[in-house]
């Protein structure tokens, strides 16, 4: 138990971070912070991989016990690191969304910018008729 229960408690810690960059991040991609974006995806990719080393020793130790959920204190840490790891996923969705209703306004904004530079070359043919394109037939040197 007394190897089981400090692992438990770095791993609150940890989710509690992630949970903390997730906000942050969260943030970042609303305001397009690219530079400073990178650098939270950057801090939360390290710390993903320590929560999964951790979790390693965590299974290990806690297969080395005995029905280790009869300890009030660990079962009490086993609850809030789950609720620790909903928040966090509940939170990684939400980025997910955002960061895809970015992508729509971009390619929205994509399609706007085409339409215009298509107006703008809009000529009309002898008959009247609109027709894309340069007007007239350029010069020849």
């Amino acid at each position: 138990m007394k190897n089981l229960i400090p692992h438990l408690e770095k791993q609150k810690q940890h989710l509690d971070t992630l949970t903390g960059l997730l906000e942050s991040e969260l943030h970042l991609i609303s305001t397009r912070d690219a530079e400073t974006l990178t650098t939270v995806i950057n801090e939360k990719s390290e710390l993903l991989e320590s929560i999964a080393q951790l979790d390693k020793t965590i299974e290990h130790e806690y297969h080395k016990l005995q029905n280790p959920l009869d300890n009030e204190e660990v079962k009490s840490l086993f609850d809030d690191i789950e609720h620790a790891l909903a928040q966090c996923k509940f939170r990684t969705e939400i980025n997910q969304k955002a960061v895809e209703q970015g992508q729509l306004r971009l390619e929205h904004l994509r399609s706007l910018l085409l339409e215009s530079r298509a107006k703008e070359t809009l000529t009309y043919d002898k008959s009247g008729k609109p027709r894309g394109g340069m007007s007239g037939k350029g010069v020849s040197a």
